[in-house]
């Protein structure tokens, strides 16, 4: 989508940036969809890897816990599967007809005087279907997923020996045998790092609204204000924490409220490149 120049204002907000998790963030988790993409992953290690059925639940949990998401981890275990097919499997056999039109967060979130984003893991297909599923597909102007972070993820990535793996925390954030995985995803630095160059903004003047916690703190670690949602205490990392998306005005106000810029007037364009249309 190209950025428009809507926020000719007197006034400049504290932010620059609201940057979105999707999934179990824009629609609650008593939906049943991410429980039908779990299901899905494990058939595809069944079926497509030939995995053992009674490793696979543990082996999931135990990859998306080390690596942000199932795939990840089982790409830096040395699987060689392909994206796409991995993709069509999980998320082209969802019953999207789970997700509802939310009219409550569409007006909230188009009321909002600051550029949105979408920052997922998931594939740019399932983003738009889902968009499109909530009424919320014109809602943001940009959306960053797994294509957009892996460019060349049709490039053969090199595979690693899955021989004697013993899962504990990720390599790729912080100290630990375990291999690095090719993907780049939450909550791994480099994943952040890839969207502040991007959309071209200070994390220090972006929020960032996600249901995992793990991303919530690398986000905050990183400079940005945190939104834990799905849940209604905060924890080391958390700056807000929401039981639903649907609080935010109530928690968070002052991303309706301007601060007096020094110049009277001017247009202000958002420095923010279009990433991937979905």
């Amino acid at each position: 989508m190209e950025n428009k120049d809507q926020f000719q204002q007197s006034l400049e907000s504290k932010y620059d940036c609201l940057l979105f998790d999707l999934d179990d963030t824009l629609y609650s988790k008593a939906s049943g969809l991410s429980a039908q993409v779990t299901k899905n992953i494990k058939e595809y290690m069944i079926q497509k890897l030939e995995i053992e059925e009674d490793k696979v639940p543990e082996l999931c949990s135990s990859l998306y816990k080390n690596y942000g998401t199932t795939m990840a981890g089982l790409k830096a275990m040395g699987y060689g599967f392909d994206f796409d097919d991995f993709h069509s499997f999980v998320h082209g056999r969802l019953p999207y007809n789970l997700l509802k039109p939310d009219h409550v967060l569409r007006s909230l979130l188009l009321s909002i005087p600051i550029p949105k984003v979408i920052f997922t893991n998931a594939d740019k297909n399932h983003a738009a279907r889902a968009l499109s599923r909530l009424g919320l597909e014109d809602c943001f102007q940009d959306i960053i997923c797994f294509e957009t972070l892996n460019p060349n993820y049709k490039e053969v990535m090199p595979a690693v020996s899955n021989d004697e793996i013993e899962l504990g925390p990720s390599s790729n954030n912080g100290d630990s045998a375990l291999p690095k995985t090719p993907v780049v995803c939450k909550p791994f630095d480099n994943s952040f790092d890839e969207v502040f160059k991007m959309l071209k903004i200070n994390p220090q003047r972006a929020v960032f609204f996600d249901d995992n916690i793990l991303n919530i703190q690398t986000g905050k670690k990183l400079g940005l204000t945190t939104v834990w949602v799905g849940c209604s205490h905060r924890i080391a990392g958390v700056d807000y924490a929401l039981e639903s998306i649907h609080n935010i005005k109530e928690a968070i106000p002052e991303l309706w409220v301007a601060e007096e810029s020094k110049s009277v007037k001017y247009s202000r364009k958002v420095g923010i490149a279009t990433i991937v249309q979905a």
